[in-house]
């Protein structure tokens, strides 16, 4: 049998990744999909194809369009990432008939409502395993191996720059922007880390497992982030006091009133396993009504890792291109006609537990009208730390940890509280989640 051909659009870190494993694999592979898969055409700035790659039989462009456009390419790989011209080169190859394979999280979350009914239209798949989580299989855990199940929430520590940042601030007692540098160093995190720092990154790849587990249309616009840039090397060391560590999750939960969709610093105890997932890391902690817990740990960036999942979305294609395109997995786990009106709730709709750090003036009667406060909104404090005054300014850090509350109530109680004159400056407020 013939082998498939496809056209790489991009020889970066992932593009140079995906040529590595499918030359280095060639026969297993092969073995695998039923028949040989060759990269036929690549679209790069190079002037020339690097060596060592396996692409010496390959032609190039510098026109990614040359590549969507050539009728002997039957999948595109697209490897640009963000928003144009990957959209219209996805767009043009689907119209052309031809299948598509992505790591683009961006795209998805934000256009993927529109390219999937665009694919459905013309009978072609489009995979992006690797959008989530690199080298993880979470999408095809989702969507094929927890199938029977009805999913309840799932928890995930899907970017590694912010894992990256927390793990060292627990473990050395580092300042954020201090390891916010050794990050950008390494090239963890880019020269402008607010992609990876404030939870967009984060965000839309929850988007898509949110969307995958509930069987919701994509909807990154409701997807609440918070970042991790205001998390003091204090805070962390006050959570393990309390039996906890702090991590950046994107969480996912289904609940009668609808769905939470949400990116933030969270507190969890120390004796989860996602809790001891450290550095740069991925894991996916998934509750299903059958199957109860379970976990998926393994690399979330990197070349060869995330080419992993492209392959194996190239060879699931390759399986595929001669059978019924009624019977295949739909793109979001359900079919199309059958997703949910089921609504994304506002974050203020939400309910959780709550770590509190205030520094206060040290007189008489500041407790007392804390926990006025806290109890006028039906608030109950689960735990409290006072320390020292300072001997500086004559002000403590008064850390409390409530019961679930609605982020709502919440919300008003610190105002209040950030009210109060012998409150300096702002409240410190990190969500808790014991993921039980």
């Amino acid at each position: 049998m013939t082998p498939v051909k496809v056209g790489l659009l991009g020889l970066g870190t992932v593009g140079g990744g995906t040529a590595t494993v499918l030359k280095r694999n060639a026969e297993e592979i092969a073995r695998r999909a039923g028949r040989g898969i060759v990269i036929d055409y690549v679209s790069t700035s190079k002037s020339e194809l690097p060596e060592g790659l396996g692409l010496s039989g390959s032609r190039i462009t510098r026109d990614p369009f040359d590549v969507v456009n050539d009728p002997d390419i039957e999948i595109v790989v697209e490897l640009y990432g963000g928003d144009e011209p990957a959209k219209s080169l996805v767009l043009q190859a689907i119209e052309n008939g031809k299948h598509v394979v992505t790591a683009n999280k961006a795209l998805i979350a934000v256009h993927g409502n529109e390219i999937f009914e665009k694919a459905r239209e013309k009978g072609v798949i489009v995979a992006f395993e690797a959008a989530v989580a690199g080298g993880i299989p979470i999408i095809k855990s989702l969507r094929e191996g927890l199938s029977a199940n009805k999913i309840n929430w799932l928890a995930g520590i899907i970017n590694g720059t912010g894992n990256f940042i927390l793990s060292e601030m627990r473990d050395k007692g580092r300042d954020f922007e201090d390891v916010l540098a050794e990050a950008q160093a390494l090239g963890y995190a880019e020269s402008d880390p607010t992609f990876d720092v404030e939870g967009i990154d984060a965000g839309h790849k929850l988007t898509i497992l949110s969307s995958i587990a509930f069987g919701i249309p994509l909807q990154f616009e409701k997807t609440y982030m918070e970042g991790i840039s205001d998390i003091s090397s204090e805070d962390v060391g006050y959570a393990d006091e309390l039996g906890y560590g702090i991590k950046h999750l994107g969480i996912a939960r289904r609940t009668e009133r609808g769905i939470e969709q949400r990116v933030h610093p969270t507190l969890i105890p120390k004796d989860r396993l996602i809790a001891n997932v450290n550095g740069v890391m991925n894991a996916v902690l998934v509750k299903g009504d059958a199957v109860g817990p379970t976990m998926y740990y393994g690399a979330g960036a990197g070349g060869e890792p995330t080419a992993s999942a492209v392959v194996a979305d190239i060879i699931d294609i390759a399986r595929v291109l001669t059978s019924d395109p009624e019977n295949r997995v739909p793109h979001l786990a359900f079919q199309p006609d059958s997703l949910s009106d089921h609504p994304v709730l506002a974050m203020d709709a939400v309910d959780t537990a709550f770590y509190l750090r205030l520094s206060a003036r040290d007189e008489a009667g500041v407790l007392a009208n804390i926990t006025r406060i806290l109890g006028d909104d039906n608030i109950s404090i689960e735990a409290f730390i006072q320390k020292e005054t300072s001997k500086t300014n004559g002000k403590a850090d008064i850390i409390l940890l409530t019961k679930v509350v609605n982020e709502g109530d919440m919300n008003q109680a610190i105002a209040k509280i950030e009210a109060l004159d012998v409150v300096t400056g702002k409240v410190t407020r990190i969500r808790v989640e014991n993921l039980g």
